[in-house]
């Protein structure tokens, strides 16, 4: 497996190390120090833990529409894969592109357009786990969380499903702190809300979620209740053979079990953002999540960054960071700067 950045469509070439401007490989670390985005600066980072990373990110800033005359702004795209890094990767290639294009329909950017952006990618990708299916069955049993920001017009949207997270860090006027403010809604069969929500939906499914090694999951296979992906969960024609018996219930299904639509708390990740430069500071906190890690399995974080891919996974999941700093003039009426920005090793 080798390593590539992927910063633009123009230079799609792999870079192993590489200059700052497309960013940097350090071991399984994977990093941009500091960029500029439409209104302001972003710092990304992602270290791998799995034998063949989940995680994929993207930043496009510029045109959020196919036609010249569309909406302008910035897109921030975080999508924690699992059961295989293929979800993933076809939402970071394909729901920026849908959503462009949904935009340009209806010439503006609004919760309407992104759930369409996010419904068309997840009807696509599961059409092509069908094509598929006979070929290479373990892409049903493929998923991934979908974290999307959007700044536009002076807003910033939020689109959610799985249980990535948004914090944004708001200055009290009064006191000049920092304060943390989570802006999504996680989608995980730990929080008592969810899994009661899960039990409405599904009334005569008893186990619905089950208690397993002291985790909460959906039918013991999985923590998240909304994803994009997992064919298996959605559809009961993907609940059979050729698909591996791990993934397979041993009831069947009259409706979908999932549906489309944390390493640290919300204040210590802001408080680190307000402490340090801006340059740099996603691997800060990739650097302070592994430091935890490293604590609760009682090894040195010396030791732990030592460990290969594969065998980390032990120790914690695949983890993505994109800090996005937000101007003061972003209401006004400043230039938009084109920037594209994807991190995409190359497998």
């Amino acid at each position: 497996m080798g390593s590539c950045w992927k910063p633009s469509a123009v230079d799609d070439g792999p870079r192993r190390g590489g200059s700052e401007a497309s960013g940097r490989v350090d071991g399984l670390l994977w990093y941009k120090d500091l960029g500029q985005h439409a209104w302001g600066e972003f710092s990304m980072a992602v270290i791998q833990a799995n034998s063949v990373l989940e995680d994929q990110s993207q930043i496009e800033s510029g045109p959020l529409s196919s036609t010249k005359s569309g909406p302008v702004g910035t897109f921030v795209g975080v999508y924690d894969g699992h059961g295989g890094p293929e979800a993933s990767t076809y939402v970071n290639e394909n729901l920026f592109c849908n959503l462009q294009r949904i935009a340009a329909e209806h010439r503006a950017i609004s919760e309407h357009v992104i759930k369409k952006a996010y419904l068309a990618t997840e009807e696509n990708f599961l059409s092509m786990v069908k094509k598929k299916w006979l070929n290479k069955p373990q892409i049903a049993s493929a998923g991934t969380c979908c974290l999307v920001g959007i700044l536009c017009n002076g807003l910033l949207y939020t689109a959610n499903v799985g249980d990535s997270r948004v914090v944004l860090g708001k200055i009290e006027t009064a006191t000049k702190e920092v304060i943390a403010v989570q802006l999504s809604t996680e989608h995980n069969a730990s929080i008592e809300s969810v899994r009661d929500e899960l039990k409405s939906i599904h009334p005569y499914d008893p186990k619905i979620v089950v208690l397993r090694h002291n985790v909460w999951r959906v039918k013991g296979l999985i923590q998240v209740t909304r994803s994009l992906g997992d064919a298996y969960l959605k559809n009961a024609e993907f609940n059979r053979e050729p698909l591996p018996l791990k993934f397979r219930l041993p009831e069947p299904f009259l409706k979908p079990i999932l549906i489309p639509n944390r390493p640290y708390r919300n204040q210590e990740a802001v408080d680190i953002v307000n402490s340090y430069p801006r340059k740099g500071i996603a691997r800060k906190l990739v650097e302070a999540a592994l430091q935890e890690a490293a604590k609760k399995r009682e090894v040195r974080y010396s030791d732990l960054r030592k460990i290969e891919r594969g065998v980390r996974r032990h120790f914690h999941d695949d983890i993505s960071v994109v800090v996005v700093f937000l101007s003061t003039r972003l209401k006004g009426g400043a230039t938009p700067r084109r920037t594209q920005f994807s991190l995409k090793p190359n497998i």
